[in-house]
């Protein structure tokens, strides 16, 4: 076991490294910055906590003794009306969630268009520019609905952007140099989102239990079978989390334009 005592690691960089139950005790991690990290399991006490940032798959998250997920989830739905259709329970459900989900975006794009277009293309604290988020959303509901749902086994658009986190999987594209137009990947999105509401509009509640037929041809997601709910829950949350991103970068973005 490697032992680190009495070191000054500031501005260390750890990559794709494995720190699994390692043990930190009178540590320093002021402005240690923590991004597609898995601390399931994670104990922390007599800690410091001050002016702190927790975002991402947070579940079963006890502060002094308490769940505080179920807290922070209601007052999240209070925050943003219309979260909490996020997860339906049938299929009406889901089409109910689509139809607002469509309605935000074209407001969503709306004020996008109100900025000067360099600015799409412009990245705010390290996040993905709103075209790229354009872009990330294409890849979304190529991996879930039309690979993994519908069977497309290689649905890519050189425009797809998958998340950072993601290995290379050929033949899944990833450029994220390339700097299309807002109407060029608009086009692209309006595209998905018809798939996907097609796709809605004959869903039934006994096919959301259903599994998906595995894809055998390589790409993202894996070749396994997935539960139907699944897949179309994934769109609803990337598609949901994703928007409230891009509303708070445009607000950032618009102040610096000058807007308001």
């Amino acid at each position: 076991m490697t032992e680190f005592n009495d070191q000054d690691l500031t501005g260390a960089r750890f990559e794709r490294s494995s720190l699994r139950d390692a043990v930190f005790h009178d540590v320093d991690l002021r402005g240690a910055r923590f991004d597609n990290v898995n601390l399931n399991g994670a104990t922390i006490r007599g800690a410091a906590l001050y002016d702190v940032s927790l975002d991402g798959d947070i579940r079963n998250l006890r502060v002094w003794g308490m769940d505080v997920v179920p807290l922070l989830d209601a007052e999240l739905n209070r925050r943003y009306p219309g979260r909490e259709k996020m997860r339906p329970a049938n299929a009406d459900g889901y089409r109910e969630a689509w139809t607002l989900l469509e309605q935000l975006w074209s407001e969503t794009v709306e004020r996008a268009r109100q900025l000067p277009p360099e600015m799409l293309h412009e990245s705010v604290d390290g996040e993905w520019s709103f075209i790229e988020t354009q872009r990330h959303l294409v890849f979304a509901t190529d991996a879930w609905v039309r690979r993994a749902l519908l069977g497309d086994p290689a649905p890519w658009n050189p425009l797809d952007l998958p998340h950072d986190e993601m290995h290379d999987v050929p033949p899944v594209p990833r450029d994220r140099a390339v700097r299309p137009s807002l109407d060029e990947v608009l086009a692209l999105r309006a595209d998905r989102m018809r798939t996907v509401r097609d796709v809605f509009a004959g869903l039934t509640d006994e096919r959301l239990s259903e599994m998906t037929v595995p894809v055998t041809e390589p790409g993202y997601p894996a070749s396994e079978s997935y539960q139907v709910s699944d897949c179309l829950g994934c769109i609803l949350s990337e598609e949901w989390e994703h928007r409230v991103f891009a509303e708070r970068d445009l607000a950032v973005l618009r102040v610096e334009s000058g807007g308001t």
